[in-house]
């Protein structure tokens, strides 16, 4: 019988340490928390020195009652929650529930699930870190307050349902406030000239720069205009040629924030679809032939640290692919931004030897293209650096100075394996040789008119880095708290975009005009930093909720006063209800959007909602709807469904192919373009908006 035993949150975790530590120890899953707050009530005694009040998770009872039994026949019991604050408090909680002792019970941790971290993880084992643990508490119980507090006073004054969370108010104003800056942007004129020059029958571009050697912008038509005109027969003359060289160096090994980013640029997750597959890949995966192994290393970090046996790994392999030259001479290291856990480790792959292709039959589509970008950037991370030479030239045409300037890669260094940016604009630029006083002849000019565009809209990418930015929540809490914000509705999410609703803008006007601390960037980031000094044993948790409550509870009482009701409007359609002729509204419901009649409750009449893709369907001439299978993945289909069989998963034009008669379809994700839907035919063409997608992102 085994004499140990070892605790972690998932079965999946459980399945993969299996396979390190043999018969003399048995594994368990505690599937998560087994204690938490009540959700009845506020469950901090504020009386009594916000003591809170834990009590077992509903549902846990049978999968404690199975840990105890195994608690009672082991010798000793490691617990191997992940190496984190939630992790170092679901340990501490089962501490509690089990009524372990500290002689038999011991804490251990490991950033990857492999044979060595897991066995040096057992020998080093620990008391269960209270500060830590303490630094959980005190975020669990100022999110417990906000929630609690806020939420019920959303439901009197708005509707029910609603809630307000500590950051994911931060980041619903945040949205709101572009959206105000965007709507409220004024755009100013400014023009640019281009000319196109020619140096020995080889043209190049050039484009305008300053007045007699100042900076001067060219604002109106006018200003154009009297450029091009005074260079038109002017001289142009190379005034001086710069040759140079510029080494472009790779970015760091993933942190949570920079994957999240990465894969919702590159991938097109949302940042709860990178989480959950990442976590996948950390716990554990079944691979053919070897049974089950963890693929990466542990997903919540925010540092940059890569161990030393897995720099020597990334370099064997560096050497072995691309030769000596593409290995960094000295090895890199990369600052992080602001504090972190130094513990931890950058997300890496744990066994750095196995390529993505040679897992591709055991994973996912999902998993496969997120462990290939987590291995690709990885491996980047220890190469040497990109080398490009570079040439600028400026160009005097009477009393004007124009420039020109190029790059040419020489060395591709890490851009052999990760190119995944967008390419330099220098690139675009091919300058030949030229020498100083050298005379150049004009072929034509290019002035163009611009206006100043607002900042653009967040995306789950350019949010996350932002929040990060300005140390907003923690890199592990972003996904939850913009899924928070969708699922509510105060928000909606269109090509990746966000949106504030009419719903998120007056909530945020509440929380705005009552609640400013906790809705202020500098305020949240600073209450950051506190929960920072209880994990280093500088603050007493407590002090935190003392500190917080007693202006914030004041607030709310002022709040309940100065807030009258208001009045969430249903968006009406122009759709009529069958059983009493009013036009439906549209409701949100457990699933999504719905129909329904506004004459409830004297008419209950339901229907699903179907959003028009502005096209006519090519059979019937009926209205194409988007619409979802059961699993929720977003097709085309026609409203007069099941007498019209039309249904594509591509988004259709509206247009015919002028090739075969076929209906043209939007097709492909990063490059996107229009082909005909007739795979016999084999037309296609450039979307004309230079491929930015239109289509909703197909869910699941």
């Amino acid at each position: 019988m085994a004499k140990n035993l070892v605790i972690v949150e998932s079965p999946a975790k459980a399945k993969t340490l299996k396979k390190f530590l043999g018969g003399a120890y048995k594994i368990e899953a505690s599937i998560g928390h087994v204690r938490d707050l009540p959700k009845s009530e506020l469950g901090i005694n504020v009386e009594n020195d916000f003591e809170p009040k834990y009590i077992t998770i509903r549902g846990k009872g049978e999968v404690l009652s199975k840990l105890r039994k195994e608690v009672k026949s082991a010798d000793k019991i490691y617990l191997a929650t992940d190496p984190d604050r939630e992790g170092e408090a679901i340990s501490w909680h089962l501490m509690h529930a089990l009524k372990l002792d500290n002689k038999k019970a011991m804490r251990i941790t490991f950033n990857e699930i492999t044979k060595t971290a897991v066995r040096k993880s057992i020998k080093e084992a620990r008391d269960i870190d209270m500060n830590l643990v303490d630094a959980q508490q005190a975020r669990r119980g100022l999110d417990r307050i906000v929630g609690y507090k806020i939420s019920p006073l959303l439901w009197k004054k708005v509707k029910r349902g609603l809630s307000a969370g500590r950051v994911q108010s931060v980041a619903l104003k945040m949205i709101c406030d572009r959206d105000d800056e965007i709507e409220n942007f004024t755009p100013e004129e400014y023009w640019t000239l281009e000319v196109t020059l020619g140096a020995e029958k080889v043209e190049f571009t050039a484009k305008y720069n300053s007045s007699d050697n100042n900076k001067r912008d060219l604002i109106t038509k006018e200003d154009a205009d009297r450029v091009v005109n005074e260079t038109a027969e002017a001289a142009w003359i190379v005034h001086e040629v710069k040759n140079g060289s510029r080494v472009k160096k790779p970015s760091p090994p993933f942190t949570t924030s920079t994957l999240q980013q990465e894969s919702s640029k590159i991938l097109g997750f949302a940042t709860s679809k990178t989480m959950m597959v990442a976590q996948q890949l950390y716990e554990g995966v079944d691979i053919k032939d070897e049974g089950t192994l963890g693929l990466v290393t542990y997903i919540r970090t925010d540092s940059v640290r890569v161990a030393d046996e897995a720099y020597e790994n990334a370099k064997n392999i560096i050497l072995a692919m691309f030769g000596d030259a593409y290995a960094a001479p000295e090895r890199p290291l990369y600052k992080t931004r602001g504090r972190t856990q130094d513990a931890h480790e950058a997300i890496r792959p744990s066994y750095v030897e196995r390529h993505p292709d040679s897992l591709k039959n055991s994973l996912s589509r999902d998993q496969y293209r997120l462990y290939k970008l987590i291995w690709e950037r990885f491996i980047a991370s220890q190469m040497s650096s990109a080398e490009y030479s570079v040439i600028s030239v400026k160009i005097r045409a009477g009393g004007y100075m124009f420039r020109a300037s190029g790059s040419l890669l020489k060395f591709k260094g890490y851009l052999s394996i990760y190119d995944k940016n967008e390419p330099d604009k220098e690139t675009d630029v091919k300058i030949p040789e030229l020498t100083p006083d050298q005379p150049l002849t004009l072929i034509r000019t290019k002035p163009e008119q611009h206006f100043t565009q607002p900042p653009p809209r967040y995306s789950e990418a350019s949010l996350v880095k932002t929040m990060e930015e300005l140390g907003i929540g923690r890199p592990s809490t972003y996904a939850s708290t913009i899924s928070n914000i969708v699922q509510r509705r105060y928000v909606t999410k269109e090509n990746k975009i966000f949106y504030s609703t009419e719903l998120g803008e007056i909530v945020n006007s509440i929380m705005t005009q009552n609640f400013e601390d906790i809705v202020d960037i500098e305020f949240t980031a600073k209450m950051e930093e506190s929960l920072d000094k209880v994990e280093d044993g500088d603050l007493e948790w407590k002090e935190i909720l003392r500190g917080f409550y007693k202006q914030f509870i004041e607030k709310i009482n002022e709040a309940e006063e100065r807030i009258g009701e208001i009045e969430v409007e249903d968006e009406e359609t122009d759709i009529k209800c069958e059983h009493c002729g009013r036009n439906m509204v549209i409701k949100f419901g457990r699933f999504g959007k719905f129909l329904a009649c506004p004459g409830f409750p004297d008419c209950r009449n339901t229907k699903p909602y179907f959003e028009d893709a502005g096209v006519n369907c090519p059979v019937c001439g009926g209205k194409v709807q988007i619409k979802k299978t059961r699993k929720g993945r977003s097709y085309y289909g026609c409203e007069h469904n099941p007498e019209c069989g039309f249904m594509t998963w591509n988004r259709p034009t509206g247009e015919t192919c002028p090739e075969c008669g076929g209906y043209l379809v939007e097709k492909g994700t990063k490059n996107r373009k229009i082909v005909c839907s007739n795979v016999q035919c084999g037309y296609s063409k450039e979307l004309p908006n230079n491929g930015e997608p239109e289509h909703l992102e197909a869910q699941g």
